[in-house]
């Protein structure tokens, strides 16, 4: 872990925990070694850096691209291992990035869904992860943050109380070689299975 990532993780962690009693259920879950897309709900700007707190090491994850337009945003989010995409046009430059961390060893947050619930309630899961699934092969850790709606929802311009809690489920690893459907269709059913283990967890 770099110093930046170092610092930011502390910052978030002691932001989390001091001011929203951010808890863990399932914090036995979140300790194993190797790779693993770490698959989240997305409601807020705060899930990134509350979920990334919540591991020992560090995480992953990807950035709007145009974000890394301005210098010291793009030097800060380099070193908080940020990989900038553009959701548009997704760049072959990303995606291959993104598999070689995954197959070297290393953990990546994903949102299914894509983008910010409007609402607070889980949306349809995009094809995305389920194109990493299926070229990675890498187990899927499945996580779903409560309250960060309630803390800062999408539009907010100011946070608000709330209280936080990260539910983590057990790793599994998805049964590529039962799959009956191939390309776009394999990566969405992947996808859908990964936001149905979402859903699925409680507080």
């Amino acid at each position: 872990m770099n110093f930046t990532y170092w610092l930011g993780h502390s910052l978030f962690r002691t932001v989390a925990r001091g001011l929203y009693d951010f808890r863990i259920v399932g914090a036995e879950n979140l300790r194993f070694e190797g790779s693993a897309i770490i698959a989240a709900n997305h409601v807020s700007f705060l899930d990134p850096p509350f979920i990334g707190q919540a591991f020992d090491e560090p995480l992953y994850f990807f950035a709007r691209k145009t974000l890394f337009d301005h210098p010291l945003a793009g030097k800060i989010l380099r070193q908080w291992q940020a990989i900038p995409i553009d959701r548009d046009k997704p760049d072959t430059s990303s995606l291959k990035a993104t598999i070689r961390l995954l197959k070297s060893g290393k953990k990546v947050l994903m949102f299914p869904e894509g983008t910010r619930s409007p609402d607070g309630l889980p949306q349809k899961a995009e094809a995305g992860v389920g194109l990493f699934l299926a070229k990675t092969g890498a187990p899927v850790l499945p996580v779903r943050i409560f309250g960060s709606y309630e803390a800062y929802p999408r539009g907010a311009k100011f946070l608000h109380p709330a209280q936080i809690t990260l539910v983590v489920g057990k790793k599994y690893q998805p049964d590529l070689a039962a799959a009956t459907s191939t390309g776009r269709d394999l990566y969405q059913t992947l996808a859908d299975d990964v936001m149905q283990r979402i859903t699925g967890l409680t507080v």
